[in-house]
């Protein structure tokens, strides 16, 4: 199995790797990536914090950028499920949009997104994390709940593709 991962990791296609087993090469795909989601947990009944699970997730993630008035996709991009959201940005952020702000969550804040951000002349409305091991601030926590309303958007964009595909959306390859 080593030699196929490898090759996989190479990039070559199930065709390549498997060329006398077409119909094997068909149901592989070797695009896709394992990644881990975290599921925080709820405390207890007891008042006692509960344990969070990391649930393993293969496939792809979609980033895109979106017109707020309509909700219609400006530029979206797809990548495996591995790749951190942050690197997105640059490739979903528009230089056609004439509006300034860039709402996301805090999965794309950096010290080099907001950098970049400034110097493309956007105002970044991105969210703020939570400090390690202390209370999120009042007005953080106020700060991120306006920013929702409006990012909320997009998340109706991806609900909308998950009802018409029934909660999945199945492909093999990008």
């Amino acid at each position: 199995m080593a030699p196929e991962k490898d090759a996989i990791k190479a990039g070559k296609k199930a065709c390549e790797i498997w060329p006398d087993e077409p119909v094997r090469a068909a149901q592989k795909d070797t695009d896709a990536r394992w990644t881990l989601k975290f599921a925080k947990a709820k405390p207890l009944a007891n008042g006692k914090p509960g344990i969070d699970i990391a649930i393993p997730s293969f496939g792809y993630k979609s980033s895109v950028s979106i017109c707020r008035t309509f909700g219609f996709i400006r530029k979206g991009k797809v990548t495996d499920a591995a790749r951190f959201d942050g690197r997105m940005l640059r490739d979903v952020v528009t230089s056609d949009n004439t509006a300034s702000d860039v709402w996301a969550d805090t999965a794309y804040r950096s010290q080099a997104n907001e950098a970049w951000l400034k110097r493309q002349s956007r105002v970044s409305r991105i969210h703020r994390k939570k400090p390690r091991g202390k209370p999120m601030p009042e007005r953080t926590t106020r700060a991120n709940a306006a920013k929702s309303k409006i990012r909320a958007r997009v998340e109706h964009v991806f609900a909308r593709q998950k009802d018409q595909m029934g909660l999945f959306i199945r492909t093999i390859g990008i």
